[in-house]
């Protein structure tokens, strides 16, 4: 008796818009290692730090929703909020690996809720938004999937729901969506960036270009829901920039006055103060360093505690009480950018046409043929250092466990222990 043969699965691939899409941008060798091939980094420092910014983000507007908590917030009300999300990622098996990165987490977790919560709670409508649609596989695919068609998954962060009046709106998501003055309910959509405002352009990295395509393709996903608002805008907040680090503000000297930053390699050029304190950004590199890791009490002529050993402290003495001391706030450091000029450059504004969405979503079916090209390539038996693309850049390589043995790496040789 002849038996019957199972049929292949039919298989629609997912793929998930930060995830797949931008990951494998940033690196398609790392990206098969650690997204397909489940290879946890050993050192996850950004992935502590995104996690640790969203999660504080969502928890601080539940918060302010559940009591209408006027702004600015104190210390009391931040640290529970604080403390609650560092454990909830060490239950994951999330930790943060050095006292530096906690602190400038930390700061810049107060900084960004007391500039952006005012204007931004009140208008959000949902939070932590999943959305779904279906695109077409591109028909050139060399692929092994049976289905024609891939899942686009994406979560937004914050979804704001805004009516127009025909006034000009002091709230600046409100301005972002006044290209039409009628009384018309419109969304916006809002996504948090643990990391500096991207160049403009990058040989390494086309983050600048990425996020708007992504933003663009979440606009897509709305509309593709029955009854959602049309989507006007969208809004990138890059939280870094509130309280910049000293390699943030290498790169930002860099896009102005590197070697390569011909032109100008950033969309918000600095005026006044903020261009002089750029341009002596090699003279006052030291004293950044200096500051951070000693205080001097100029008066006693005696060096105190460093702001990095004072939040050690802070952390150590805080974890196992219930009522922990205040967190030490970073000192005001030599030739800081003005706050104007870092808030304009935490925010970044998409607009939103059909015409531009319909460009990303081509971006995207181009990632996604890129990556069901180096699948079905594999499936048939290449290596994978020769079917999955590297990206070499610095900040990549140096924190990336397969930097040894990959074949564009700059930092090829005996394998170290993490």
């Amino acid at each position: 008796m002849p038996l019957s043969v199972r049929p292949t699965p039919y298989e629609v691939p997912a793929y998930s818009l930060t995830g797949d899409l931008l990951s494998y941008r940033t690196c398609g060798l790392q990206y098969r290692y650690q997204n397909r091939g489940a290879l946890p980094p050993s050192k996850p420092v950004q992935l502590w730090f995104g996690q640790f910014i969203h999660g504080v983000m969502e928890e601080a507007y539940r918060f302010w929703k559940a009591g209408n908590h006027s702004f600015p917030w104190s210390d009391p009300q931040l640290q529970p909020i604080i403390h609650l999300i560092i454990r909830r990622l060490a239950a994951r098996g999330i930790h943060f690996q050095r006292v530096q990165l906690l602190a400038i987490a930390i700061e810049r977790a107060f900084v960004a809720i007391n500039t952006w919560g005012p204007f931004l709670f009140p208008e959000i409508s949902d939070a932590e938004v999943t959305l779904r649609g279906i695109r077409q596989i591109p028909a050139a695919t060399d692929s092994i999937r049976q289905s024609n068609y891939y899942e686009v998954q994406g979560v937004v962060d914050v979804m704001t729901r805004i009516q127009l009046n025909p006034i000009v709106d002091p709230n600046p998501f409100a301005n972002a969506i006044l290209g039409s003055l009628t009384n018309q309910t419109y969304e916006l959509i809002i996504d948090y960036k643990g990391m500096r405002r991207p160049s403009l352009n990058d040989p390494h990295h086309t983050s600048w270009q990425d996020h708007r395509h992504q933003v663009l393709t979440y606009a897509w996903l709305r509309g593709q829901q029955p009854g959602s608002p049309d989507v006007r805008s969208g809004i990138l907040l890059y939280l870094n920039e509130l309280v910049p680090s000293t390699e943030d503000m290498d790169r930002l000297y860099e896009d102005i006055y590197g070697a390569h930053s011909s032109p100008i390699n950033t969309d918000l050029v600095p005026t006044g103060a903020d261009a002089k304190a750029i341009q002596n950004w090699p003279r006052i590199k030291r004293l950044w360093r200096d500051q951070l890791a000693l205080t001097k009490d100029l008066q006693a002529n005696v060096n105190q505690a460093s702001w990095l050993d004072q939040v050690s402290e802070w952390w150590k003495s805080g974890r196992d009480t219930s009522s922990p001391q205040p967190f030490p706030r970073m000192p005001t450091l030599p030739g800081e950018l003005s706050f104007d000029y870092r808030k304009r450059r935490s925010f970044r504004e998409v607009a939103v046409n059909p015409g531009q969405i319909q460009a990303s979503l081509e971006a995207f079916d181009h990632i996604v043929a890129e990556i069901e090209s180096s699948v079905a390539r594999e499936s048939r038996g290449g290596i994978i250092t020769k079917t999955w693309t590297p990206n070499p850049a610095e900040e990549t390589c140096t924190a990336c466990d397969f930097k040894t043995f990959c074949p564009a790496s700059a930092y090829r040789g005996a394998p170290s222990a993490p």
